[in-house]
């Protein structure tokens, strides 16, 4: 057995090597981006995205700020280039679309998704149109939302109520309250009777919320890891360090969990207690009705898949942009002040504000984009990759060669922002920058991509971020513990959450009836 074992060792020791300087000999007859310094043997520089101590948008930075704005990195056998500036961004998001609307595939990515089924992580083809174009219409379109807006109201008041009831129970000038969670039960209630015309009754705290919260960290965690068989993708049997075996059992819990929510619909009818079809019921016609179902998809495989990254995308990326927001404003107390001024002056403290006043309230519109400009949910987006050789400027980019898109650097260029791009300052974009938008059209600005593949839910996300804000700064008065300031660590992985824990002072600031 010994012996096996030091012959099959010496086997793959070999196979590596000669991998690699396989690799190393390959001599393109176009010219590359330059090609980031600190490469590994074999695995390239897969540590840049998998370095505990600085998140991988940090460190290709760092990068940047030495190669320039577009160079060259290597995961294993797999090139890929890194893009952090607005030029060339635009010519990729627009010359170049379709050439880099793949998604580049990852072991977490088919794992997670039902094997690429998941249109956000699926190939640029027949299936990904179809199933953009259904979410598109039955879900995200302006009309669907308008019509879904009492649900997010109803969310947000029984949030606010929460909070309230408990500063009554505790009978303190304030209570202590888990941001963090907050945000995530709230998104995650408006998200759950959008998609599954499910509500969490009895606050936070029930199983199947626990449930659910579980999972959908445990997907962003783990769907944003770069794998060393996604460097050379034969290494795949090894499993190194045990993450695919936990990505595994957590697929497992994610099927579970929306196959017993379809069991439901499909014993329970379409309709809602409102009338409303949600998201699944509108799946099931959809794909009762069509010959998707007969095609290469399982008919529950393509419903649950399409179901889950709806429910998971939109509730992890908006409380995380809300995290952001509320963790700026702690730390600027000056911006917080002037926002709950403007909601004083143009909403008042009569009544509780809503969604007709958000265009009013200018100010806050400039904090939830200064707040994107800084700490996009997703801060190197989703990877892609080539479906074909292109040119972008002076360089040749070979097909198959993977994309990402440094957005956290991207937004904080100087030449673009002046020198004080790292700064919260929202009053920018009530002057220097008050006409760039955040919907893919200005690329010094894109936090939710650009292009064909672009987040199908900027415009919901536009919607439910300054109205939830809004919402907690007209109704309370908020503070850290003992004044200090709000620790403002990131963490690795698909989302940019904040890495310590966001607990806030807060007190009541309207009269009781009003909540």
């Amino acid at each position: 057995m010994e012996l096996i074992t030091s012959i099959f060792g010496a086997a793959t020791i070999f196979f590596l090597l000669y991998y690699y300087f396989l690799l190393l000999r390959r001599n393109p007859t176009h010219k590359l981006p330059p090609e980031a310094g600190g490469a590994r043997p074999i695995l390239g520089h897969l540590h840049f995205m998998r370095d505990a101590a600085r998140p991988p948008h940090f460190k290709l930075a760092d990068v940047a700020d030495q190669h320039g704005p577009f160079f060259t990195i290597r995961f294993g056998s797999r090139r890929a280039v890194v893009v952090s500036c607005k030029k060339i961004a635009k010519e990729l998001f627009t010359a170049c679309d379709e050439a880099v609307s793949n998604r580049a595939e990852t072991r977490a990515s088919k794992l997670l998704t039902y094997n690429y089924v998941s249109f956000g992580f699926s190939p640029y083809g027949r299936h990904w149109r179809e199933q953009r174009k259904i979410v598109a219409a039955k879900l995200l379109s302006s009309r669907k939302i308008e019509r879904m807006s009492h649900v997010s109201a109803a969310a947000i008041s029984r949030s606010v109520k929460d909070i309230y009831s408990r500063w009554e129970e505790e009978g303190s000038c304030k209570v202590l309250v888990d941001m963090k969670k907050w945000f995530l039960d709230l998104n995650l209630n408006v998200l759950m009777m959008m998609v599954v015309g499910k509500r969490f009754d009895g606050g936070g705290d029930g199983e199947e919320m626990r449930r659910c919260r579980e999972i959908i960290e445990e997907f962003f965690h783990y769907v944003g890891l770069f794998l060393p068989a996604d460097a050379i993708p034969w290494l795949w049997w090894l499993d190194l360090g045990g993450f695919e075996k936990r990505m595994k059992i957590t697929a497992e819990k994610i099927d579970r969990v929306f196959g017993e929510w379809l069991a439901e619909h499909r014993r329970n009818g379409s309709a809602g207690e409102d009338g409303e079809q949600d998201f699944m019921d509108v799946m099931v016609s959809t794909v009762r009705g069509s010959n998707q179902s007969s095609g290469e998809v399982d008919a529950d495989i393509l419903i649950k898949s399409t179901c889950q990254m709806m429910l998971l995308g939109g509730v992890d990326t908006s409380a995380v942009m809300l995290v952001w927001a509320l963790s700026l404003l702690l730390n600027n107390r000056h911006v917080l002040t002037k926002a709950q001024e403007e909601l004083d002056n143009h909403v008042g403290r009569q009544r509780r504000v809503t969604e007709s006043d958000i265009p009013n309230l200018v100010y806050l519109q400039a904090i939830i984009k200064e707040t994107l400009r800084l700490y996009p949910a997703a801060p190197l987006g989703t990877p892609r990759s080539f479906i074909r050789d292109c040119t972008i400027g002076q360089y040749h980019i070979p097909k198959g060669t993977w994309l990402v898109v440094n957005m956290w650097k991207m937004h904080r260029d100087p030449e673009v922002w002046s020198n004080d791009a790292s700064e919260f300052k929202p009053e920018r974009f009530l002057t220097t920058h008050i006409n760039v938008d955040v919907r893919g059209q200005d690329f010094e600005l894109i936090p939710f991509g650009a292009g064909r593949r672009s987040c199908p839910g900027t415009n919901f996300a536009l919607r439910m971020l300054p109205l939830v804000l809004a919402n907690l700064l007209q109704a309370f008065d908020v503070a850290t513990v003992d004044g200090r300031a709000v620790d403002m660590t990131e963490s690795a992985g698909l989302t940019n959450l904040k890495v310590t824990p966001l607990d806030v002072l807060v007190a009541p600031r309207l009269s009781p009836s009003l909540y």
